[in-house]
């Protein structure tokens, strides 16, 4: 393998002009919704005093989000994928606009900034599906784990630069022109979309929602390798709580300070970047399914040295390593369920699988926090990481179908595989 081949393919940049105003559109998005992360927080615990309102608020988010996944995956599988980004995004930008005259108030109200939090998720969350539905019509199946490397880049990118464009733009002109600023990036957002072509999802039986939901939970069951590989994101997202306990192993076990908790929370992004960057290799790999199984267990590896070090030398590597192993995990994910699932189902089963992934967050710092509260926070992350590590193990060994498993099934990409009827027509 040479040196070029570690590094993500751009080619798709020079070669696709939907996929390109796509990229733009998204890090124009990323950048004006990094100011919004710190504005809620900051006017919110500026309004009360108080960590827990500032937690309601991002919870108000959240609950949004979840539910905007679940209803957005039906929608996206029935209407056209084009229209429904540039309506929720526009309507997202409403949200925005309304957080900016509220803040502007003589008297702004709490009230309003948890109803529009709950808003901006909710319609953040349909314009998201329908984005990752629409992907295989842009940019082909076979070209799936490319896009989402080059997204993943311009995502950290915009996550580094935007929160401290946030504090700047607040410190000089106040929490309103912050949202002024995300809302302008919202409208900058819809006005480049406005090129992309009208994607209709592929032809299929139109039921009452919640019937059109139970299709998908029936599809995702019936399914091993896209199950398969949906509980090993499922596991791999509950060992990223590890975060919420770095302040307590920066202070408590290493002896350090502000620094080395931050130090903690910088070394996960830079192996995840280094992982979008360094992924070429993952698009070449004879066996993707089984690829993905070692690389969570080099994760859930990474958790029990976290917890076994007992030093800030030995914890840095290991997240770096850990950032990096999740990048790398997320894309053959990403990659393997959208190759395998149906187009008429994308909508749903990635509204399934996104929405496991805010529960699973979720899930994972309470019970983590709960462990570490029973033994040390050393001790929740080795027992953490110890658990995630067997039960790897164990879905690799009982799951044949995902080590066995392609990117792509050749029955979606094929027609004479997807259809027999063609198949025997093209061998007479």
């Amino acid at each position: 393998m040479t040196l070029s081949n570690l590094f993500v393919d751009c080619s798709l940049l020079r070669t696709n002009v939907q996929f390109r105003r796509l990229l733009v559109a998204r890090t124009i998005s990323l950048l004006g919704l990094g100011l919004l992360a710190v504005a809620v927080p900051v006017q919110v615990y500026g309004m009360t005093g108080s960590s827990a309102a500032v937690g309601l608020a991002v919870a108000c988010d959240g609950v949004g989000m979840f539910i905007g996944l679940l209803l957005g995956g039906v929608l996206a599988d029935r209407h056209d994928r084009r229209r429904l980004i540039l309506i929720a995004r526009s309507v997202c930008g409403l949200g925005f606009v309304g957080l900016a005259v509220n803040s502007f108030l003589p008297s702004p109200s709490l009230a309003a900034v948890y109803a529009l939090s709950f808003w901006d998720g909710f319609f953040g969350a349909l314009g998201v599906n329908a984005l990752m539905a629409a992907m295989p019509h842009i940019v082909g199946r076979a070209n799936l784990m490319q896009a989402r490397a080059l997204g993943m880049l311009t995502m950290r990118f915009a996550t580094i630069v935007s929160p401290a464009l946030g504090g700047l733009v607040i410190a000089s002109a106040g929490v309103g022109w912050a949202y002024v600023g995300t809302a302008v990036g919202t409208g900058l957002t819809v006005l480049t979309l406005l090129g992309l072509p009208r994607m209709m999802p592929d032809a299929g039986e139109i039921r009452h929602p919640l019937r059109m939901l139970a299709d998908a939970f029936g599809f995702l069951f019936g399914h091993p390798v896209v199950l398969g590989v949906v509980g090993l994101g499922s596991l791999m997202t509950l060992t990223t709580a590890i975060r919420v306990l770095f302040p307590a192993l920066a202070q408590d076990v290493y002896g350090g300070g502000a620094f080395a908790v931050g130090l903690l929370y910088s070394a996960v992004p830079v192996g995840a970047t280094l992982g979008a960057a360094l992924s070429g290799w993952a698009t070449r790999v004879a066996r993707p399914g089984l690829t993905m199984s070692l690389v969570c267990m080099g994760a859930f590896a990474c958790v029990t040295a976290l917890g076994a070090g007992g030093s800030l030398f030995v914890a840095l590597p290991a997240l770096v390593l850990f950032g990096y192993a999740v990048s790398i995990a997320s894309l053959l994910q990403y990659t393997i369920v959208q190759g395998h699932t149906p187009d008429h189902f994308l909508g749903r089963v990635n509204s399934l699988w996104t929405a496991q992934d805010v529960f699973g967050d979720s899930a994972g710092t309470l019970g983590l926090g709960l462990l570490a509260t029973l033994l040390s926070p050393a001790g929740g992350i080795l027992l953490f990481g110890l658990s995630a590590l067997a039960l790897c193990g164990l879905m690799t060994a009982l799951l044949p179908a995902v080590r066995r498993a392609p990117l792509t099934d050749p029955a979606l990409t094929d027609p004479a595989l997807a259809n027999p009827a063609l198949a025997g027509a093209q061998g007479d």
